[in-house]
């Protein structure tokens, strides 16, 4: 038998953290009740999701009115049931800042943080990450904030997302301790991470690559603005595999030897059940090799 290439242990996150293969991501977490969202966390948490993944930006779409609503409704399921902060890894993003698009400027991200402290509720983010980077402001700019809010235990882990591997480490030449995790959009339909070096960075490094949109904004799921090949490969293997199109596109992401951390977003607890299983899937190189191929639609030299 083949040895699966996904290895389902929880895995080490900066200096004082172990995160599960899967993580809930809470771009979506608008427009509901406290009592949905609630749930939709105590069902992740459940699941061995600990890693939460919010960001301050999150409410401007999605259904949500305001910026920083996410962050709000997290906030206030963690004020009504406070056992919950000690069984995650808490996690944010900060730099994006409408109407100008991003704005990593010392100011701006120390003020950044502190309100998604207040929105959240907390005393302390456990991985705090720059959503986007600022094309104009100096990498020693943004690593002396960072330092300065770690310093004073407002922040434990920092974070990158969106970054290229040039711009991690450019940031990471100005800080006095490790870049803990890279955020990329990964799935089978976007295969950037996988060519443009960012996941070679991370396995180099160390860092822990969190993979958002696993699932291609759910494309991958109803089969619609992907390739048909690529959906033809997916239901071929999950047929093999006696899962589903979602949970075997899941663990496609979670084959990658840099361990990527698949971010889901599923406002269902029944599909978060569901992907969980994603883990317990074993793929072979034969496998996750067929399914670039038919994202790619050429054969590999």
């Amino acid at each position: 038998m083949p040895t699966s290439l996904i290895n389902p242990d929880p895995i080490p996150l900066g200096s004082d953290f172990r995160v599960g293969r899967l993580g809930f991501g809470c771009w979506r977490l608008v427009g509901g009740s406290q009592y949905h969202y609630r749930e939709l966390l105590e069902t992740a948490l459940g699941l061995g999701m600990n890693l939460v993944d919010t960001a301050d930006v999150y409410g401007l779409d999605w259904g949500g009115t305001s910026f920083g609503e996410a962050e709000d409704n997290l906030g206030r399921v963690l004020a009504e049931a406070p056992g919950l902060r000690d069984r995650m890894v808490l996690a944010t993003k900060g730099g994006i800042t409408p109407p100008t698009p991003y704005n990593s400027g010392s100011p701006a991200i120390t003020a950044a943080c502190e309100a998604s402290l207040g929105r959240l509720g907390v005393d302390v983010i456990d991985l705090y990450q720059i959503h986007r980077p600022d094309l104009f402001t100096h990498p020693a700019e943004l690593a002396e904030a960072l330092v300065a809010l770690r310093d004073q235990g407002k922040i434990r882990e920092v974070g990158v997302s969106n970054f290229t591997p040039r711009q991690h480490e450019a940031l990471a030449a100005h800080l006095p301790f490790p870049i803990a995790s890279s955020q990329p959009e990964y799935s089978a339909a976007c295969l950037g991470a996988l060519r443009d070096g960012t996941l070679d960075l991370c396995m180099r490094d160390g860092v822990v690559p969190l993979a958002w949109s696993p699932l291609a904004g759910g494309r991958l799921a109803d089969g619609t603005e992907v390739r048909p090949e690529l959906v033809a490969a997916l239901d071929r293997l999950a047929e093999h595999h006696a899962t589903s199109r979602s949970a075997l596109a899941i663990a496609f992401v979670l084959a990658h030897p840099s361990r990527p951390v698949a971010l889901l977003g599923t406002q269902n607890p029944q599909r978060l059940a569901d992907a969980a299983q994603a883990a317990a899937i074993s793929l072979d190189r034969a496998d996750v090799y067929s399914i670039i191929e038919a994202s790619e639609g050429v054969p590999l030299p």
